[in-house]
């Protein structure tokens, strides 16, 4: 999927960004002054909440999170005692738990979204463990503290946050921020606006009213990942990201005329699925659906079967929408990837024993090829809103002129309205193609 488009953009401020900025305005300073017990209620709550969803729902980045969130602020309640000093174990504490936090949060992109992996997840636990015992043993007040911790190479910079633990917060932050582009997960997603609420606590003294309630709002920002996630599985497609079936049906509901709709095919995806295997077919749907986001005329993309895409276009007719899908046919035809070498398949007979002798061969199996250039094309049948006509109705009537694009050839245009048939978009093909 093409980062930085509309949805991805809304999926990456909404909810996280849009909290943590409601918690700025109201936490930062010359904003109210939040009572203690309201604070205390609120960071039980969240934190409450962010540890029963993600074991609810097997979410084992986000338990694991929510866990070092709540471990690093209660470690800093008890050696700071109440107030983080110049100097004293409570500082060493807090230089030491500022330089964990970033790293811990990088080791949890590592592990699966969902379920749980017993070795993983006791060894993850063992380095929690270990670095409890390493805070403790460095915040001794007897104990000589790390000059590492606390080196400041930039004397321009001010921040209580010591800056070896800055230096590990930004390279978070852009490792986060790498890994959220590629895979665009509302989880990752999360973890990225609740280092920076983390970082936030921190620098307001990580204890406290102010400090505590920034760490309450990082675990907020993870449970209503866990949320945003859900419904993405509901309302997304998990291979294409676009709009699944359930969305677009939610989606008919609210339609009202003037409105086009497009369905969309691609052309014998079966055979490339039987030559090339299901992972380039995947790849296929993959390119496609980039595509089809980048369609204009304020039309909206849904994968409602294997192959097959509908693109809604409120507020349109069946003649304003002509244009734009010729050149998202175009679009799609003239875009080609390399096959790399072992995807091909090639089908050779396996050998028969004595049972087989005389009957018909096995199934054949398939062994790589060389590398080819792979390109596909999609058919396309057009349906607009009509008096007296259904939604259902005009899908059919949509659905219909995907057939006889389907039977004139493939790679082609036609609409469902008679009166308004389209003819010579696309490369007509002999019918038996």
């Amino acid at each position: 999927m093409e980062p930085w488009n509309k949805r991805f953009l809304q999926s990456f401020l909404l909810p996280g960004g849009a909290i943590l900025l409601g918690a700025f305005l109201l936490l930062g300073p010359g904003s109210i002054n939040p009572s203690v017990y309201g604070v205390k209620f609120f960071y039980f709550a969240v934190f409450i909440a962010a540890l029963l969803l993600s074991w609810r729902f097997h979410t084992t980045r986000i338990l694991l999170a929510a866990i070092v969130l709540l471990l690093a602020n209660r470690a800093l309640e008890f050696f700071a005692q109440g107030r983080i000093v110049p100097s004293g174990p409570g500082r060493v504490a807090f230089e030491a738990i500022a330089l964990l936090l970033p790293l811990n949060f990088i080791l949890l992109t590592f592990f699966p979204e969902r379920g749980y992996q017993g070795r993983s997840l006791f060894w993850f636990l063992a380095l929690l463990f270990f670095e409890s015992v390493f805070v403790a043993a460095i915040a001794r007040p007897d104990q000589p503290v790390l000059a590492l911790l606390h080196v400041s190479p930039v004397a321009s910079i001010h921040s209580r946050v010591p800056q070896p633990a800055l230096l590990f917060f930004a390279l978070a932050l852009i490792y986060l921020l790498i890994r959220l582009i590629r895979f665009q997960k509302p989880t990752i997603i999360g973890m990225f606006w609740s280092l920076i609420a983390t970082w936030l606590a921190l620098n307001a003294g990580g204890i406290g009213k102010v400090g505590s309630a920034y760490f309450g709002v990082a675990a907020l920002i993870l449970a209503s990942s866990i949320v945003e996630n859900s419904y993405a599985l509901a309302y997304r497609d998990e291979l294409t990201g676009l709009h699944s079936r359930r969305a677009y049906n939610d989606a008919l509901l609210r339609l009202k005329p003037p409105y086009a709709v497009a369905a969309v095919d691609i052309d014998h995806f079966k055979s490339i699925n039987d030559t090339y295997g299901h992972d380039i077919g995947d790849q296929v749907l993959r390119m496609v659906a980039s595509k089809l986001t980048r369609v204009g005329g304020g039309g909206d993309p849904y994968r409602v079967g294997g192959e097959e895409f509908t693109i809604l276009f409120p507020g349109r007719t069946g003649k304003e929408i002509v244009d734009t899908l010729e050149l998202l046919r175009l679009n799609i035809e003239s875009s080609t990837f390399r096959v790399r070498s072992g995807d091909e398949r090639r089908k050779v007979q396996r050998p028969t024993d004595r049972r087989s002798k005389g009957k018909k061969a096995e199934t054949p199996r398939l062994t790589p090829s060389s590398a080819v250039s792979l390109s596909v094309t999609v058919s396309i049948g057009i349906g607009e809103s009509q008096p007296k006509l259904s939604s259902d109705e005009i899908i059919n009537q949509a659905d219909k002129a995907l057939y006889r694009a389907k039977r004139s050839g493939r790679n082609r245009i036609e609409t469902g309205v008679p009166e308004k048939k389209i003819l010579g978009f696309g490369r007509k093909k002999p019918k038996d193609t």
